[in-house]
């Protein structure tokens, strides 16, 4: 989980002390909205009823169904932290047009952050260790020799194993959650809205910066045909057991595939004519 700026955490109690919250119910939901590309949260927090949905415009949905009071808070917290992260600085999400939160009820959002910078910058002064046309990580961290990276505005997640880089396309997966496999190994697996996501199932975008290489296919050493038997020049005496031998031969080749039906005519012809 990303440090919050000093704004970040301000504007973190602010909503905390308006909502009637927790702070960390409010960077539970503020993940949770991020995680859904600032459209949609997949939450499960006892201050919000245990596991619930919200999507932008759409429907809210709670574990205490009956509780209207509650519905309306987390919209209204859902749609706050949405505008919110729309306005990063640098953005998180790219942007499809101006955007108006909608709240329900008699309450009003009191805040007006603006361009906010809710989390401290990953990078240092030598740059992050991903790509720089990445931007600022929605989420990272690392697990023994490895670490990551999860960007849902471009659908990237970069991945470092001991100090090479590889970025791959998580496609229409929203990331919410990391585990490696026990024992030692470097494999992870991501959860997302459809479950266990495993890296070798998400397509490569860059290793270390450069485009992954397409090996060619291994080409065939072999010759393509293996050339039918020569009969002897045709000054020299060929007795009929010889041709009748060739003939065989080339049947033989031809069941096998080696010759087409037209080479086999061609050549047998071409012995019968020294009979």
């Amino acid at each position: 989980m990303q440090a919050f700026t000093e704004q970040g955490q301000r504007i973190v109690n602010d909503l905390s002390q308006r909502y009637g919250v927790s702070t960390d119910a409010i960077t539970h939901m503020l993940y949770a909205v991020m995680n859904g590309n600032g459209t949609m949260a997949q939450f499960n927090h006892p201050e919000f009823g245990g596991s619930g949905q919200w999507m932008q415009g759409g429907m809210t949905m709670v574990g205490d169904m009956f509780n209207y009071s509650l519905k309306t808070t987390v919209n209204n917290l859902c749609s706050e932290l949405s505008n919110i992260l729309a306005n990063q600085n640098p953005p998180l999400f790219m942007s499809t047009g101006s955007y108006q939160s909608q709240y329900q009820g008699s309450g009003q959002p009191q805040g007006n952050y603006g361009q906010s910078s809710l989390f401290v910058s990953n990078s240092s002064s030598s740059g992050n260790w991903w790509p720089g046309d990445l931007g600022m990580a929605a989420s990272s961290g690392a697990q023994n020799n490895i670490r990551y990276a999860y960007f849902p505005a471009s659908h990237r997640l970069a991945v470092e194993v001991n100090g090479h880089v590889t970025v791959y396309d998580t496609l229409d997966h929203q990331i919410g959650g990391v585990s490696q496999q026990q024992g030692g190994g470097s494999s992870l697996s991501f959860t997302s809205q459809y479950g266990l996501v495993y890296l070798e199932n998400l397509p490569v975008i860059s290793v270390d910066g450069a485009a992954p290489q397409i090996q060619a296919p291994p080409q065939n050493t072999q010759p393509a045909f293996t050339p039918a038997p020569q009969a002897p020049a045709g000054n020299q005496n060929v007795s009929e057991s010889d041709i009748f031998a060739l003939i065989e031969k080339l049947a033989d080749l031809k069941q096998k595939g080696v010759l087409s039906e037209e080479e086999f005519a061609t050549k047998k012809a071409e012995l019968l004519q020294r009979l």
